[in-house]
């Protein structure tokens, strides 16, 4: 069964994009598609990015344990935020933290707003920076608009029905990208 690492990409107070997070862990659970953990940015708390992970002498446990997981992952699915057109500065952070850990991982985006747009604006700086640190993007989306309406704080969706199908789509796209990939490195 693939890993899926989930990073919930705010550290804002009073954030509402980790509630897609939550959503995600459990549906892919429930619906036994893999096995799903949270890297809650919030959480690591990272400091501003001085060195990349494989130049720094003496990295933290915190660091080495976020490299460590991103590494055994088969895919990653990112939950961001729209913060004015672009992406928050932690997820900017730690993808810049890694770099050949990146290399072919199958990442899908999922978008987060406040709005009706869903975050839909900062898919294109998102995807750019993941193309060149050499991810796999999924070229499936899910755009989540409203989020605060959409969604309570335990990730629980207003739509369960609705919601799910159109998980469905976006996760079987990541699921395939990685089986993909798995049978490549076999085929090598």
């Amino acid at each position: 069964m693939a890993h899926i690492a989930i990073i919930s990409s705010s550290v804002r107070t009073g954030r509402k994009s980790h509630r897609v997070a939550l959503y995600f862990q459990k549906y892919i659970e429930e619906n036994d598609l893999a096995s799903a953990e949270i890297l809650d940015l919030k959480e690591y708390n990272f400091p501003v990015l001085e060195e990349r992970f494989k130049y720094l002498p003496d990295p933290s446990r915190q660091m080495r344990e976020f490299r460590d997981k991103i590494m055994q992952a088969d895919g990653v699915l990112i939950v961001t935020p729209e913060y004015n057109g672009g992406y928050p500065a932690a997820l900017k952070n730690v993808t810049d933290f890694l770099y050949d850990e990146w290399h072919r991982k199958p990442v899908a985006i999922s978008t987060v707003s406040g709005g009706g747009f869903g975050g839909m604006q900062v898919i294109t700086s998102l995807q750019f920076s993941l193309w060149k640190i050499r991810t796999w993007t999924v070229p499936a989306m899910f755009p989540v608009p409203k989020v605060g309406e959409n969604y309570d704080e335990e990730g629980n969706p207003t739509d369960k029905e609705g919601t799910d199908k159109r998980a469905a789509t976006f996760v079987q796209e990541l699921l395939w990208c990685i089986e993909a990939k798995s049978k490549m490195e076999e085929a090598r």
